[in-house]
């Protein structure tokens, strides 16, 4: 959904059909009145209460220049999320500006209800300020425009417990095949070499398998954003996966786990590797967080390197009340982000160079190479398409990607098989 494992309160398909209709209607139809601030809706990230905090904070030091509007913050929670936001775009009660999953705002561009970051980004140009990290602005681009600027990234990327390895006699995959032979040791030690969670009220599996294809060459998609599940490259993938299931190298009960037992698993060991946000090891106990090591990204069968990432970006809405005020905000806004970071609360990649080179990060050797290996190998669960669109919302954790990894983990279905049911469904409600 937006790069964070957790509950989905309502499917793609209502979300994609039922409010089309509304929100065009909804946009061309709003007249606004004189309004003496800016709404800012701005969803729950980094450290829980510790962010919101930090952000609400931040937002009031806000201070307007030449005539534009104030801000006033609003958090939204991320517990019936589509709701919040399709409802309101259906009646016309959007903010001005928000944060929120990394697709929405394609969806809300394609539908006439949000506008486009081009001026932003000109007056980033012009400032000096345009200083975001290779391919992430570029994702942003559609043929209406730019839906929104990247303000943080969900990147994933394999963690393992350095002692659990060496206890194992195993060393860090650099390859797919060292990945089985690692996974393979950590097996006959009782630990779990592919730490998954494929259960109905999480994303995370999804996330793990997208990794895998992308890592492969491949995707869920064609360069020309057309469905493309069954590829050659895709079963590859798909085989290599059921190999770690055959050779329990994946807990078997993976399919059914949620977010809360995946992280039970790592904080006691018995997950010992695993793609995992870069944030991981914050959420370990602190006598082992250290302990908690990002591997180099692993080359997949024809030496392709890659992952998935999820683009959090800021966006603008039709409602507002002076678009001149919102890309003013948002100008001084992803100015002044960087404190996230500085204060700890941040637990995803920033998205800016001159963040990426603060002390704070630079200190962090895991973050260092995330940024540095990963984040350049990295493409959204668009890939091979250039940049995300509006069709993602319907593939991002929507039911038919939590079939598709709950039947992967119980291996019982041939990979090609897997892929044509997969992308049947997924025809329904993208083309």
């Amino acid at each position: 959904m937006n790069g964070k494992s957790g509950s989905m309160a309502m499917n793609r398909r209502s979300f994609l059909g039922a409010t089309a209709a509304a929100l065009a209607a909804s946009a061309a139809g709003k007249a606004f009145a004189a309004d003496e601030t800016l709404t800012f809706w701005d969803m729950v990230w980094g450290t829980g209460a510790t962010y919101t905090a930090a952000a609400r904070e931040l937002a009031g030091k806000y201070m307007p220049a030449n005539g534009a509007l104030g801000v006033r913050y609003q958090s939204i929670p991320w517990a019936n999320w589509y709701q919040t936001f399709t409802s309101a775009a259906a009646s016309g009660t959007t903010p001005a500006v928000s944060s929120g999953a990394a697709f929405l705002p394609f969806y809300f561009l394609d539908q006439g209800v949000a506008v486009p970051a081009d001026n932003l980004i000109a007056k980033l140009d012009k400032d000096g300020k345009n200083d975001f990290l290779p391919g992430l602005l570029p994702a942003m681009k559609t043929d209406g425009g730019y839906a929104g600027v990247p303000w943080s990234m969900d990147l994933r990327v394999i963690w393992y417990r350095k002692s659990l390895l060496e206890k194992a006699g195993a060393e860090p995959p650099t390859d797919w095949d060292g990945y089985i032979k690692a996974g393979e040791a950590l097996k006959k030690i009782g630990h779990i070499g592919l730490g998954l969670a494929a259960g109905s009220t999480t994303t995370d599996a999804q996330h793990t398998v997208s990794a895998l294809m992308i890592n492969n060459g491949g995707g869920f998609f064609a360069p020309d954003g057309s469905l493309n599940c069954v590829s050659d490259r895709n079963i590859e993938t798909l085989d290599f996966i059921n190999e770690l299931v055959r050779k329990g190298i994946i807990d078997p009960y993976a399919a059914s786990y949620t977010s809360d037992n995946l992280s039970s698993d790592w904080k006691s060991g018995r997950v010992a590797m695993g793609f995992g946000q870069t944030g991981l090891d914050k959420t370990l106990p602190q006598e082992i967080q250290s302990d908690a090591v990002v591997a180099h990204p692993v080359k997949a069968r024809h030496g392709d390197l890659g992952t998935v990432y999820y683009i959090n970006s800021l966006w603008m809405f039709t409602t507002t009340p002076s678009q001149e005020s919102s890309e003013a905000f948002l100008a001084w806004y992803l100015d002044n982000m960087h404190v996230y970071w500085t204060s700890g609360v941040a637990i995803d990649v920033p998205v800016k160079k001159s963040i990426a080179e603060l002390p704070v990060i630079q200190s962090n050797p895991n973050l260092v190479l995330s940024i540095n290996e990963w984040q350049p190998v990295g493409k959204t669960i668009g890939a091979q398409a250039p940049h995300a669109f509006a069709a993602l919302n319907a593939v991002d954790g929507g039911a038919a990607s939590a079939a598709f990894v709950q039947q992967i983990i119980q291996g019982k279905t041939k990979s090609k098989d897997i892929l044509e049911t997969l992308e049947a469904s997924l025809r329904k409600v993208v083309q």
